[in-house]
């Protein structure tokens, strides 16, 4: 099987947005597999000279590319013969690794779940030890490595131009589920011919809720098999990992965000296990788990998870 290969640079990286118009940098086919790296780390939030290894490429993207909107170095888009509008892109994510020994930490006032609980920025800067699989901050405190990319997407409406890398919408975009690790699925509804995939935004680890605006902000290389499903009619992302299914709300509101999630897992019982509605509110009350995503991207993040052995007995 041969694996295709997108690297980080100028040529190859867009900053801060999603468009339909965006020139795709890499084409493949229904079922192909593409290796995409991806770096992160504005101008200001990079570790002092000489004790870390800061990409090349990283460099050469703060020189030569111009910041669009919002602040994430986004590796693609990627086309995918053969999707249409109205289509699903199947996103298997076969392997997520670090490609730095270091990530950062950043947050500042009027920013944040306490935008005015801190008064000064501040900036942890957190070595990545890649053998061992763990980081260790400031302070001495180690953590497991867990790396996923924050942002997955496929591009937009055309009608709706370019759009920030902040929120996450019915395309994806910075989705910041933790739970989208090496061996998860991700299905995204498509809107234009070739679909465009994007990523980047790679996090080492991160807790649900992305508290403070950052996770462990690092580079990393991500391998995806890409399907379009014509059997599939999504309107906002899902995602499945080994043991769960998982549907998606994002909403200014967390209450609002709650009821997306929930109310695209009753369909999805439905759809998987042919219960009516109200058996499907019934299971999700007593066996769905509603778990908060992310509180910082303007549009807030709740995902619901039922365990697949569940629904596989309905």
């Amino acid at each position: 099987m041969v694996i295709y290969s997108v690297p980080a640079g100028p040529a190859t990286c867009q900053w801060g947005y999603f468009d339909a118009a965006s020139a795709p940098v890499h084409t493949v086919k229904d079922g192909d597999t593409v290796t995409i790296d991806t770096v992160s780390g504005n101008p200001q939030f990079l570790p002092p000279p000489g004790k870390y290894n800061v990409p090349p490429e990283l460099l050469a993207i703060h020189r030569e590319v111009r910041q669009g909107p919002g602040p994430h170095i986004l590796t693609g888009p990627v086309l995918v013969e053969g999707a249409q509008p109205g289509d699903v892109l199947e996103v298997r994510i076969d392997a997520v690794e670090c490609t730095t020994d270091w990530g950062y930490n950043v947050f500042r006032p009027l920013a944040g779940t306490l935008p005015y609980d801190f008064e000064e920025p501040h900036l942890s800067i957190i070595e990545l030890d890649r053998n061992r699989q763990m980081a260790r901050m400031p302070w001495g405190l180690e953590l497991p490595l867990s790396p996923f990319f924050g942002i997955m997407a496929v591009a937009p409406p055309a009608a709706w131009g370019r759009v920030t890398s902040i929120m996450p919408r019915a395309f994806g975009g910075n989705l910041d589920n933790k739970q989208l690790v090496a061996g998860t699925t991700l299905y995204l509804p498509v809107f234009v011919n070739g679909a465009l995939f994007t990523c980047g935004d790679g996090h080492g680890a991160q807790g649900d809720g992305e508290v403070n605006v950052t996770a462990i902000e690092t580079s990393l290389r991500g391998t995806f098999t890409f399907n379009v499903r014509k059997d599939l009619k999504f309107t906002w992302p899902r995602a499945e990992t080994p043991t769960h299914y998982i549907t998606m709300g994002m909403h200014e509101d967390l209450d609002q965000c709650a009821i997306m999630a929930l109310r695209d897992m009753i369909v999805l019982l439905g759809e998987k296990g042919g219960l009516s509605r109200e058996n499907a509110y019934t299971l999700c009350s007593i066996a769905g788990d509603l778990h908060v995503t992310q509180t910082v991207n303007g549009c807030k993040g709740i995902h619901m998870m039922m365990a697949k052995e569940l629904v596989d007995r309905l």
